[in-house]
């Protein structure tokens, strides 16, 4: 790698400190799909979806999630929650939830998911902007 590509130990710090927020985060949430507590069951239903599909939801979420935790699949792993959180946003959207509270949390959660992304990987940079 071309030494202006190598991302500073600072830049590596913060974009492995909000990348384990957001790790942290969906790992908590697709557990939750999984092990399914009454709250998470209520709060799908709400959503208008089948407690039926949490299974499968928590299994994608979590999957996509460890894909975006390991450096070599990072990147599929980031599309590929870009896509789930962009479900959540639609569902959000299609309930006329509040904006700020609801509808853009999960794209508060999809920059912050880039941010450290683009942090730890500084040539990834280059084939976005």
């Amino acid at each position: 790698m071309e030494p202006y590509l190598q991302p500073s130990k600072t830049h590596r710090t913060i974009g492995w400190i909000l990348s384990g927020l957001v790790i942290l985060f969906l790992l908590f949430d697709g557990i939750g799909k999984l092990v399914q507590p009454d709250e998470v069951i209520k709060a799908t239903v709400e959503l208008g979806y089948p407690e039926s599909v949490l299974t499968s939801l928590g299994v994608v979420l979590l999957i996509s999630t460890l894909l975006y935790a390991f450096p070599k699949t990072s990147l599929t792993g980031a599309v590929l929650l870009t896509a789930y959180l962009g479900g959540a946003v639609a569902t959000h959207v299609r309930l006329e939830q509040p904006w700020f509270s609801h509808t853009l949390f999960p794209v508060y959660v999809g920059i912050v998911l880039w941010a450290g992304l683009l942090l730890r990987r500084p040539a990834l940079k280059n084939q976005f902007f």
